[in-house]
């Protein structure tokens, strides 16, 4: 297929994996008795913020808390549209003073922060579109914050439900690749959501789920470029015949906590 796909700059927020550790299990890939490589993480972390800024994106940067292992997963903290800043209570008390820390990055920066009142975990189940949002629930995220999310920030908010635990968030599941499609793993959602995401994206790059499980839909795209686990070898395949540039970036080593790019990855849209 030869198509020529269109790069936007985009401005990311991320935070140093400089304290990371599975400490706790709060999803099917945590461990605690696994062993942590700290220096392996952070090298592979950076790897990701070099790949970024190689083809031309802003990257800014929260400072970690020692006590904090997941800070990392800068996605989770908030999500921004048009310049409002939607952030998060986390499920996990473990989790729940990350938002201090982020709330307080995007205050200094000038913006405001919306404090929900329901469970919601951020850009983890917040997928925006360019049209609406795109939200996940049936492990972390609630129905509830969904209406909070519509009434926040005036635009349609899409209900999707998750049903398979390794696929917790909707950022596992599901990426957007640019203003009128995604990829994403169809057995990850309910029927009716399936039903849904088939009606909306019918030209949607779908994945297996060998790929799915290598975190192959924790991806971030910037139109034409695809960051992109290399263990999901077959849908980065198929990005190529829908004219995507896949960009391999090995964040193995945070696979651990179940994280991967996009969990690393805020999006700050202006």
């Amino acid at each position: 297929m030869s198509l020529t796909r269109v790069r936007r700059p985009r401005r990311f927020l991320v935070c140093e994996p400089r304290h990371f550790a599975v400490r706790y299990a709060i999803n099917p890939w945590m461990h605690p008795d696994t062993p942590v490589d700290v220096d392996l993480a952070q090298e592979q972390w950076r790897s990701l913020i070099h790949a970024y800024r190689a083809h031309g994106h802003t990257v800014e940067s929260v400072e970690p808390a020692p006590d904090l292992p997941d800070m990392v997963f800068a996605a989770n903290s908030a999500v921004v549209v048009g310049g409002r800043v939607f952030g998060s209570l986390f499920h996990a008390p473990e989790r729940r003073p990350e938002s201090v820390h982020y709330d307080t990055w995007f205050k200094t920066a000038g913006y405001e922060v919306y404090r929900p009142e329901s469970v919601c975990e951020g850009e983890g189940d917040l997928v925006w579109t360019g049209r609406y949002l795109l939200a996940g629930t049936g492990f972390r995220t609630t129905r509830e914050a969904h209406r909070e999310v519509q009434e926040f920030f005036g635009r349609p908010v899409i209900s999707l439900t998750l049903v398979d635990p390794h696929f917790y968030h909707l950022d596992t599941a599901l990426f957007v690749l640019d203003d009128d499609n995604v990829a994403y793993y169809p057995e990850a959602f309910s029927p009716g959501s399936r039903e849904v995401l088939a009606g909306l994206f019918p030209d949607a790059v779908l994945a297996t789920r060998e790929d799915a499980l290598a975190f192959g839909l924790n991806s971030v795209s910037d139109g034409r470029h695809v960051f992109i686990a290399p263990q999901a070898e077959a849908l980065a395949a198929r990005l190529g015949e829908h004219g995507y540039l896949p960009v391999p970036v090995d964040l193995s080593e945070l696979h651990k906590a179940g994280g991967g790019i996009k969990c690393c990855t805020q999006e700050i849209r202006s």
